[in-house]
């Protein structure tokens, strides 16, 4: 019995230089991050003369609009996290996975290993949603591999013989599902014997993409108001930490109801009110952070973001996050009550199993730009 794996494939525009991953989404544990393992396969001709081949590890962070770039005034960052010399050092002094030295015996003599390693501190993979018809770089944080043929490695690279394969840094879900969220708020109001109280908690704090999240609300009213109408919402905040105030909020689901209502003076209500994040009911709008997304693959909301310490948040990144926010109307006199509630959206930690099967080798063939 042998062991199948996933490869990913990319070759250069001369078709002399092309590139071999195992995976495209790299997980960060917020204490580690998977090192990147792959092999690039070089055509005779540059070994033969001698022909120095790079591989880099970039990290592409854009904070603007390229329709807003004028007279040389640039809204992006773009870093080399790591480099390395493939070639002519000859084969690097790499631990070889079992992929790779698979990979190796098939392709021959003309391939090379490497592995590029990233720090936990950098940023995850996050875009903002463009409407339909901007056809821009979108705003956010992006990774790739950039394998070129160059005299150094601060050359500049020939874009026939360059190849750029975009990565992701992901993060998933914790096992363990935490405290459950709850909030209690009062208000008083002029003249009022006693307050207005709302109580709200949730069914659970992390949830998946696709779950529907369960809000309990139980309201008290001991004062002399009567509430008229319950509006829930679910909450993204995206915030660029180059900015001390860049910070946007959207909101991704809402439901409005009078179901219950007039909660008069005295009488209290409990309600179970069921929202749903997702991505359908934000299609075309700009500035929702979605995942940064590889071409031909569906994308959903972009996961919150987990740091280690609060102190720990780099300044080239967008942080995430989510919350349930209940509010309770009066009319015109009385006024509003809110609450607010966070939690997690995250994708589950897939399985990485081996298929066991006849042996090959599946290669995803990215001919185009890396991100749509």
């Amino acid at each position: 019995m042998v062991v199948s794996f996933r490869t990913y494939k990319k070759c250069s525009p001369n078709g002399k230089v092309t590139i071999y991953v195992g995976k495209r989404e790299i997980v960060d544990t917020v204490s580690a991050v998977e090192p990147i393992d792959g092999l690039i396969a070089l055509d005779p001709e540059y070994i033969q003369s001698n022909r120095k081949i790079y591989a880099q590890l970039i990290c592409y962070f854009r904070y603007g609009r390229e329709d807003d770039e004028t007279m040389g005034l640039n809204f992006y960052k773009e870093f080399i996290l790591e480099s390395n010399q493939l070639y002519t050092q000859g084969k690097t002094d790499v631990m070889l996975t079992k992929w790779q030295s698979c990979l190796l015996e098939k392709l021959g003599h003309n391939a090379f290993p490497f592995t590029l390693k990233m720090s936990p501190n950098c940023p995850v993979s996050v875009v903002l949603q463009q409407k339909a018809s901007d056809k821009s770089q979108p705003l956010g944080v992006q990774y790739f591999i950039k394998v070129f043929v160059g005299d150094s490695e601060t050359d500049r690279s020939h874009r026939r013989s360059t190849v750029n394969l975009g990565i992701r840094k992901v993060q998933y879900a914790p096992i363990n599902q935490g405290i459950q969220p709850c909030t209690v708020v009062r208000k008083g109001f002029l003249l009022s014997p006693d307050e207005l109280e709302l109580e709200m908690n949730l069914d659970q704090q992390i949830y998946h993409p696709g779950d529907k999240i369960a809000v309990n609300i139980s309201i008290r009213n001991k004062s002399s108001r009567c509430v008229r109408k319950i509006q829930a919402k679910v909450m993204q905040t995206v915030q660029f930490r180059i900015f001390q105030t860049g910070q946007m909020r959207h909101m991704i689901n809402s439901i409005e109801t009078t179901e219950g209502c007039p909660v008069g003076p005295g009488a209290s209500l409990q309600k179970v009110i069921y929202l749903q994040p997702n991505l359908v009911f934000t299609q075309n709008r700009f500035g929702v952070a979605i995942e940064g997304h590889l071409k031909r693959r569906e994308t959903n909301l972009a996961s919150t973001t987990l740091i280690s310490t609060a102190d720990n948040k780099d300044v080239f990144g967008i942080t995430v996050s989510y919350s349930i926010k209940v509010k309770l109307f009066m009319g015109c006199l009385g006024g509003e009550l809110s609450a607010e509630l966070p939690f997690v959206l995250m994708h589950p930690k897939p399985n990485r199993q081996l298929i066991s099967s006849h042996e090959k080798y599946e290669g995803i063939a990215e001919k185009n730009s890396d991100y749509e």
